[in-house]
């Protein structure tokens, strides 16, 4: 595997639902023979803590208003652990050692955390447009979507790592975008409501 696109795609991924991706890490590197993951995120307390946490975000994430707040906490979480992925996989690759090594493993965390937090910001701002939807349906089909999409892309990064951030990067573009249209849709649909509202016309 080559580090710089697997840790940029792993740490998309994680700000997108990072216990996914810790789970996904774990159960290559126990039974697909990938020596390249960090030992330490192959423990089983590791693989227990990190799924019991998934099941608590894929219910979450899939309440509209309830997700927000999850989102909110998780400003912390997610880039945090996408700068510990990027931290003990450039630990992993063991090319550089002493200071050096130190200082290459602190630029690749950095690079980890920076792209969790990235498209965390994403999905927090798209899941809060879609929340301006009166239906639970949408919301349900982003989360869904997105657990799916993390999933298949780190599966991908594992084995061609450069494939997966150009996927990775074309995602957070699309999803940048569609940040940007549901913001004006939701401005617009403020603007009609407080228009229309009785107090307005009275006025």
């Amino acid at each position: 595997m080559e580090l710089l696109p697997l840790v940029l795609t792993a740490g998309w991924a994680s700000g997108i639902n990072a216990y996914a991706v810790i789970v996904m890490l774990n159960l290559l590197g126990r039974y697909a023979g990938l020596s390249e993951i960090p030992s330490s995120v192959q423990g089983t307390s590791v693989l227990i803590i990190a799924g019991a946490m998934f099941l608590v975000e894929f219910v979450t994430d899939k309440i509209p208003y309830l997700d927000t707040a999850w989102d909110t906490i998780s400003t912390v979480i997610r880039p945090s652990l996408g700068a510990m992925l990027g931290y003990l996989m450039a630990g992993q690759a063991d090319t550089i050692n002493g200071a050096a090594g130190a200082l290459d493993q602190g630029w690749y965390a950095a690079m980890g955390g920076g792209a969790a937090l990235a498209s965390h910001l994403v999905k927090a701002g798209i899941r809060l447009g879609v929340n301006a939807s009166p239906e639970p349906a949408t919301n349900i089909a982003f989360s869904l979507g997105e657990d799916v999409t993390v999933v298949a892309v780190i599966t991908l990064a594992v084995y061609h790592p450069w494939i997966a951030l150009v996927i990775a990067l074309t995602l957070f573009a699309l999803g940048l975008v569609l940040v940007i249209v549901l913001a004006r849709l939701v401005r617009r649909g403020w603007q009609r409501w407080k228009a229309h509202r009785p107090d307005a016309r009275l006025g």
